[in-house]
């Protein structure tokens, strides 16, 4: 039997998760709540947060799956991208842990880990994971990515932002909007209620696959700027508007891209992950191209879209069997390239 427990630090959330033979026993999180009077995460504390949570976070994976820690066969964590500080916590953490049990590491990449959050299996739970190759847009605070999956350990980015993330837009946008950090849960409540085509903002003119929500975002604080001179109040009194017409924007914007690169690719299993994949809108979206175009698509359960340990177990697992393993003195990675 193999059990392997994964750590992941590599932001704000501290989590922990255990699978034995590659299904799900456990997975533990402890979210810093820290941030929010800040408006977005501050580094040297979450990294202070990371400190005081890593032990019980772990404890508590290993106890809800009723494995003791020298029942482990590899221990698996996030070794970047990420802020380097967070990340620091988790990997030291795994090293000692794995070096005083004389087990191995295995490292993962966290944006490799989002896309593996597909194959995770739980009992009793249905298992569905898109076959291989399939298209993923991963989509989140610090990341938007059109991703071609031939296997767990080979994928292409054929398309990425030259600048802001979509995530990172919506929450700049709610920040401007004064609706308090993280913006992305905020905004998808609002935009429920209100009316997607009330306000008209900037898209961007990218070739390729690539993407820019830059002008958007400045589209957006430029087009407040100006109603907030004819009405003080004019934020309060549109916010659910203003909610559904950015949402629909950057789903918008987002779905063109990929609509581009299925009829390029002719690949039509299409997944989406990370936290922006947690929108409703852009699920809606997901499910509508479904509807339109024949694509196959595969959307996430709520609990996978953000950082999680889980999706950093499944990619551990896939690479344990393959005996990839990482060398005790790897550095962790803030930055890709």
């Amino acid at each position: 039997m193999v059990n392997i427990l994964a750590i992941e630090s590599s932001c704000d959330d501290t989590s922990a998760a255990v699978l034995s033979d590659g299904m799900l026993l456990s997975n533990v999180t402890a979210s810093q709540a820290v941030h929010e009077q800040y408006g977005g995460v501050v580094p040297e504390l979450a990294s202070r947060a990371h400190e005081k949570n890593i032990v019980p976070v772990v404890d508590q994976a290993l106890k809800r799956a009723g494995v003791d820690k020298e029942q482990l066969s590899a221990i698996a964590f996030t070794r970047g991208p990420g802020l380097m500080g967070s990340l620091l916590v988790g990997v030291n953490f795994a090293k000692g842990l794995a070096l005083s049990l004389g087990i191995p590491l295995v490292d993962v990449n966290h944006l490799q880990g989002h896309v593996m959050a597909h194959f995770i299996r739980e009992e009793g739970e249905p298992f569905n994971p898109p076959p291989f190759p399939f298209l993923c847009l991963l989509v989140s605070g610090g990341n938007t990515h059109i991703i071609r999956v031939k296997a767990y350990n080979d994928m292409q980015i054929l398309g990425q932002t030259i600048d802001d993330a979509a995530g990172e837009a919506i929450d700049k946008c709610s920040k401007v909007m004064g609706l308090g950090y993280p913006g992305g849960p905020i905004i998808d409540r609002l935009a429920r209620k209100g009316n997607p085509d009330a306000f008209q903002f900037a898209r961007p003119n990218i070739p390729g696959y690539d993407y820019s929500f830059s002008g958007l975002k400045t589209s957006f604080l430029y087009s407040l700027r100006d109603w907030l001179k004819d009405d003080p109040d004019f934020i309060r009194h549109h916010q659910e508007d203003l909610a559904a017409s950015l949402e629909k924007t950057i789903v918008e914007i987002l779905m063109k891209k990929l609509r581009l690169a299925v009829k390029d690719t002719g690949i039509t299993h299409v997944a989406v992950a990370g936290g922006v994949s947690a929108n409703n809108g852009l699920r809606n979206a997901f499910h509508d191209h479904a509807r339109r175009y024949g694509w196959t698509v595969y959307i996430p359960k709520f609990s996978y879209t953000t950082d999680n340990a889980a999706m950093i177990g499944i990619a551990g697992y896939f690479k344990y069997q393959d005996h990839e393993y990482c060398d005790i003195n790897a550095p962790a990675f803030a930055r890709i390239g």
